[in-house]
């Protein structure tokens, strides 16, 4: 009973910080942070224990999918190379420069401990970068690498990981096999995704309820999570890929699903996201308590690891400057400012914590895990340099830097997609057969009103019964097929290479609201009119 009256009081808080973040211009989950650390030294305060492997399982797949099905394959597709030299490459050389630098600094440490710990501390969190650098107005050019690499890095961590503890455990060297280890979970899970998420789409399409389907979204991340982990693929890779393409398998006319989905999932995302951080926050008190009397000397070697965490990142984007303008295809980072903003965002987070705590405790034989303590604790002292700091101050450095994305530049995105789906909306109208049945002063009416999208249309002459049901009936029919043909062409935009998958969505949500808006009206002035005939 005490742990759920914790957990309530955290979601309680994620509330608070979400209030207090807008004032402050902060970041909720920095505040998270910051709050449940306050709430662990509280003398009373009980423990929230979670099983070490519950961790991962409870939280990534939501916050995974969440993020995920923002983005689109197009995105993908254009920046491949990012996601490779990133999500992998990045990752490599952290667990590599890091464990060296453990098993020099850390007495007794050994190798495949050593890689463990490098694996904890690789992968900066995609939740983390889009509940911070989302809110700050970030270019979106950056943001969208952020994301990307985000999705995927912690799929290497893991399995990185995974390996060195088993390895440590059993007292031998590192696996050789790991890197095919990757690829063949990396496929498998492709595959399940793939499959998972076309699964979804027909049992989606045989549910009338459209809350109930938004509830499918809920249940399907974690099952293929779990599928994915038992046939010992990448649950990382599977969820993302299920919440890309059941993005992509979207249909045009499911606006009242959209609309129900979106307001589920904002909620979901926020309160999932305000416990996880809260949690990063409560385990400082056990880590500290873990540590005792060798606090200070470790957190000496923490500091040390902390900084090298930092600088292989700054280095490995530098070194991709380059090479991308060699490209010259505009991706980041491509200048000493995008280095530092990417740097400074490299933000760790759930992946972190995750593995942290499920470090064993002790190895085959029955001894005591090498340096258990040391990781644990050097672990959260990266997640707290890495999150804390350059979340309260990412604000204040977008602002030295001039870097923040201009709203008129968003407006100006959102404004070339609006007049898309007008011009979208207008062909059709101008193609139905019935609309030339109309008088050409009330077709030139229609089509005012319709591209306005938002305007009513007029009616000069009040009509009597019969005509209101017949204008009634043709007005209905004339919005739908503007609506109708609006959100097809956001919908293929959303896919295209130089479409911002977020800024797309933004203007579908409009279309979505517009379309509910009107099925009411109908069913209401139907309501009104049939008395009469």
């Amino acid at each position: 009973m005490h742990e759920l009256a914790l957990i309530i009081g955290l979601l309680l808080a994620t509330v608070i910080a979400v209030s207090l973040g807008d004032r402050l211009h902060l970041p909720y989950p920095v505040l998270m942070v910051v709050i449940a650390l306050g709430m662990a030294f509280i003398p009373g305060i009980p423990e929230l224990h979670l099983e070490p492997e519950l961790i991962l399982p409870l939280f990534l797949p939501p916050l995974l999918y969440a993020t995920a099905k923002k983005t689109s394959w197009s995105v993908f597709r254009i920046r491949w190379r990012s996601v490779i030299l990133l999500a992998i490459g990045l990752v490599v050389a952290t667990v590599a420069v890091v464990a060296g630098a453990a098993w020099l600094l850390i007495p007794g440490i050994g190798l495949p401990a050593a890689i463990a710990l490098g694996a904890m501390v690789a992968p900066p969190d995609p939740v983390a970068v889009e509940s911070v650098a989302g809110r700050v107005h970030m270019p979106r050019r950056l943001l969208t690498v952020l994301q990307s690499e985000g999705l995927f890095n912690d799929a290497a961590a893991i399995v990185i990981f995974q390996t060195a503890v088993a390895a440590a455990v059993a007292g031998h060297d590192v696996d050789g096999w790991l890197a095919v280890k990757f690829v063949t979970g990396s496929v498998v899970a492709v595959a399940l995704g793939l499959s998972m998420a076309w699964a979804a789409k027909k049992l989606i399409g045989v549910i009338d309820s459209s809350t109930a389907r938004s509830a499918v979204t809920l249940v399907v991340p974690f099952a293929v999570y779990i599928l994915a982990e038992e046939l010992h693929a990448s649950g990382v890779i599977a969820v993302v890929v299920t919440a890309l393409e059941i993005k992509r398998r979207s249909r045009p006319q499911d606006a009242a699903e959209r609309i129900t989905g979106s307001a589920f999932w904002d909620v979901t995302e926020l309160l999932a996201t305000g416990l996880a951080f809260g949690l990063i926050g409560l385990v400082s008190r056990t880590v500290i308590h873990d540590a005792g009397g060798r606090l200070l000397p470790m957190l000496g070697n923490a500091a040390v690891i902390c900084a090298v965490v930092v600088l292989i990142r700054a280095v490995w984007l530098a070194l991709l400057v380059p090479f991308n303008r060699r490209r010259n295809d505009g991706l980041p980072p491509n200048g000493p400012k995008d280095v530092l903003l990417l740097t400074w965002c490299g933000m760790r987070g759930l992946a972190t914590l995750a593995l942290a705590l499920a470090m064993p405790e002790h190895i085959a034989d029955g001894s005591p895990f090498p340096a258990r303590d040391q990781i644990v604790l050097t672990a959260v002292a990266v997640l707290f340099t890495t999150l804390v700091i350059p979340g309260s101050t990412l604000p204040w450095l977008m602002r030295k830097l001039r870097m923040r994305e201009s709203p008129a530049a968003e407006h100006e995105a959102e404004l070339v997609l609006a007049q898309r789906a007008e011009e979208a909306a207008l062909a059709a109208l101008h193609n139905a057969p019935f609309l030339h049945d109309l008088p050409h002063q009330r077709q030139e009416v229609i089509e005012r009103g319709i591209k306005r999208l938002s305007e009513d249309l007029v009616i000069d002459a009040a009509p009597s019964p019969a005509d209101a049901r017949s204008r009634h009936d043709s007005e209905i029919a004339i919005r739908t097929i503007a609506l109708d043909a609006a959100r097809q062409e956001i919908a293929d935009a959303r896919n295209e290479p130089d479409v911002d998958p977020e800024i797309a969505d933004r203007v579908l949500r409009r279309l979505d609201l517009r379309t509910v808006i009107l099925q009411e009206v109908g069913e209401r002035r139907e309501l009104l009119v049939l008395p009469h005939t």
